[in-house]
């Protein structure tokens, strides 16, 4: 009954968390995968032409395409970069900078799929 409670309560904080969605959902969405005292884990699937809101990252990541593509990367302040994932590939992303808050938009007609691996500090 105990491990029926805690795994119960450890979805809902998750779902509260990370936002998780059904992965046959059309809508971009987050998938938590599992955490510990080192790492934060979850898959993204950003869909075709949907804008992530303004966040940012507090810790270094690695990030690996699973479906590649690009993301246009906006910061708040205007300047637009590109994030390149391609299929297969891990790439390294340090934290943001203070204060700073950006959003993303996949500009293409396929799904972008990643998982994110975030170092716990």
């Amino acid at each position: 009954m105990l491990l029926k409670i805690f795994v119960t309560t450890a979805c809902a904080v998750s779902s509260f968390l990370f936002g998780d969605v059904e992965p046959e959902s059309s809508t971009t969405h987050r998938v938590f995968q599992f955490e510990n005292e080192h790492v934060r884990v979850w898959r993204t699937v950003i869909m075709p032409h949907q804008p992530l809101k303004m966040h940012r990252h507090d810790c270094a990541r690695v990030v690996v395409g699973l479906k590649g593509g690009s993301l246009t990367k906006i910061e708040e302040t205007g300047e637009i970069s590109e994030l390149v994932f391609e299929t297969g590939k891990a790439y390294w992303l340090t934290e943001d900078p203070a204060g700073t808050f950006h959003g993303d938009i996949n500009e293409s007609d396929e799904p972008i799929e990643v998982m994110v691996i975030e170092m716990r500090k």
